[in-house]
C-alpha cells in the first residue's frame, strides 16, 4: 500500500483550508484518512501552519511520500531540510491595555462644556452671536457731526396784517 502525505481541502467556496493528512494513495482527495497530522490556511496574513512534527517525522520515516505541496510545508516548518522559516503574525493589541488607557484620559481633564448641548443653549449662543454682529453695522450720528438745519427767511410766508 503506497502511503502519501496530502492536503485535505475544507472550507468554503474561495475561503480554503486545509488539513495535512496521511492517506493512502487511491483514495479521493477529500476522503477517508489514516491520520491528520496538521492544518494549513492560505488565507491569513501570514499563511498559518500547525504540524505536529514527531507524527511527520514518524510517517516521513516508514515511507510515506509527501506531494508537492506538502513538501514545501515542511520544508518552511522544518521537517524536510532542517531549519525553520516559518512566519509568526504579528502579535495583536492587548484589548484590556488600550481600554484602561482610554478610560485614564477619559477621567485625567475634566471637559469645560458638555459634549451635547441642548437646543435652547445653541439658540441663545446664536442670538448673542447675532446681535453681537449686529452692533458695529449700526452707528448712530453723533449731534455734533451733524449741521442743524435752519429754516430760512424766504420758505415762511410773509404775515399780513
Amino acid at each position: 500500500m503506497a502511503v502519501k502525505i496530502r492536503l485535505k481541502r475544507m472550507g468554503k467556496i474561495r475561503a480554503p483550508f486545509y488539513r495535512i493528512v496521511v492517506a493512502d494513495s487511491r483514495t479521493k482527495r477529500d476522503g477517508r484518512v489514516i491520520e491528520e497530522i496538521g492544518t494549513y490556511n492560505p488565507k491569513t496574513e501570514p499563511s498559518t501552519i500547525h504540524v505536529n512534527s514527531e507524527r511527520a517525522q514518524y510517517w516521513l520515516g516508514v515511507g510515506a511520500q509527501p506531494t508537492e505541496s506538502v513538501a514545501a510545508i515542511l520544508t518552511i516548518t522544518g521537517d524536510i531540510g532542517g531549519t525553520s522559516t516559518l512566519k509568526q503574525p504579528a502579535e495583536k493589541a492587548d484589548k484590556a491595555a488600550a481600554f484602561d488607557a482610554a478610560l485614564k484620559e477619559l477621567h485625567a481633564e475634566p471637559k469645560a462644556k458638555a459634549t451635547t448641548e441642548k437646543k435652547s443653549a445653541k439658540k441663545a449662543e446664536s442670538k448673542a452671536d447675532d446681535a453681537a454682529a449686529e452692533e458695529p453695522k449700526a452707528e448712530e450720528p453723533k449731534a455734533e457731526e451733524t449741521p442743524a438745519v435752519e429754516e430760512s427767511p424766504a420758505d415762511e410766508k410773509p404775515a399780513e396784517a
